[in-house]
């Protein structure tokens, strides 16, 4: 026995030292997302980023302050607000409903919300709504143009389709999400309800040039109803756990049937922002999808009342990433700089290209 471990125990230490050299030559992202996210131009970053690869977290950084006042560190199990990344979790909430027969993508709103009396209700499909080529550009307003025919990116079209989930469930939205995010041991994941303490939300701040400032919800005007409409579209509460747990889920087939997922990140919609993409991307069902060779990556931006944040995910090498900052800079130009910098370093390293 002692001979075996004479002879084994070299052999395991080849192993490892092999494995530790191959880990660094793998490894041309972490220094460079460091080195990035401590620079002070154009802008400070101030938030947390995780990315997993096969599952296994490969990179995880929380950096700045949840309270600037009392310069107490943000966490990787801090909740922001995640705004525009909603959209996708309300247009898995539909696609379930589709899947037990009770909404057919491609039939009018009006046929499940008799009580929109809009002259556009009977021409405006489910499909259209969800891939943002409804026209709606304001739900009392005329269509910007005729449905199926281009994009624009449309908040109050998601609050309908918030709506609609109430209409073929019985239940409040915020009931229906809140147990799928109980069912998926998404533990920090809610709807934030307008009158109730949210747990373990961290500020939002709006920064300019000279000043950082705290966002105080409650003087953003929101009414019940306005604030209902738009929980579908902006108003989800999470960390980065959580959401990786999502993502990880949602790309392995555990959430939605086969071609519910299809359908969702099958788009021939071209949505022309830059933010999640080098050249124009398509509109899925609350996702943009990048068909740029050589890999596909599916995600969404989110932006506004104090946070900032990007994740995307690469099916064939199953890498996820998630970038959640709670400080808004009010200079649209630099608003997602580092989201967008993360993400190119992430794309040309080898954690894409091997």
């Amino acid at each position: 026995m002692k001979h075996f471990f004479k002879f084994i125990l070299p052999i395991i230490s080849i192993l490892f030292l092999n494995c530790n050299v191959f880990g660094q030559q793998t490894d041309d992202y972490s220094k460079k997302i460091d080195s990035l996210i401590q620079l002070n131009s154009p802008r400070p970053f101030n938030g947390v980023i995780l990315i997993t690869k096969n599952r296994k977290v490969i990179y995880k950084k929380a950096f700045g302050y949840s309270d600037f006042e009392k310069q107490k560190p943000l966490t990787l199990k801090d909740n922001f607000r995640i705004q525009s990344n909603s959209k996708q979790i309300t247009a898995v909430l539909v696609l379930k409903e589709v899947e037990k027969g009770k909404i057919d993508l491609n039939e009018p709103i009006g046929k499940y919300l008799p009580n929109l009396k809009q002259s556009w209700a009977d021409s405006v499909s489910v499909h259209q709504i969800l891939n943002m080529s409804s026209g709606i550009v304001d739900i009392d307003k005329p269509l910007l143009f005729k449905p199926g025919t281009d994009f624009h990116y449309s908040n109050p079209a998601y609050g309908l389709l918030g709506q609609l989930i109430e209409k073929t469930t019985g239940k409040k939205f915020i009931e229906v999400a809140n147990t799928l995010f109980k069912d998926l041991g998404m533990k920090n994941t809610y709807c934030h309800e307008k009158n109730k303490a949210s747990s373990n939300l961290i500020n939002g701040h709006w920064q300019t040039k000279d000043s950082i400032e705290v966002v105080n919800f409650k003087n953003l005007n929101f009414t019940d109803e306005s604030w209902e409409n738009f929980i579908p579209a902006g108003g989800i509460i999470s960390n980065a756990i959580d959401l990786n747990i999502w993502d990880t889920k949602l790309h392995n087939g555990k959430i939605l049937e086969t071609k519910s997922y299809i359908a969702m990140i099958d788009s021939t919609i071209v949505d022309s922002d830059f933010t999640f993409s080098e050249t124009k991307s398509n509109y899925g069902y609350g996702v943009n999808i990048n068909k740029e060779k050589p890999h596909k990556y599916i995600g969404h931006a989110g932006r506004g009342l104090g946070y900032v944040n990007l994740k995307f995910y690469l099916p064939e090498k199953n890498l996820d990433v998630i970038i959640l900052e709670n400080v808004y800079n009010r200079d649209i130009n630099i608003v997602y700089h580092y989201e967008k910098s993360i993400r190119k370093i992430v794309m040309d390293s080898k954690l894409v290209k091997l």
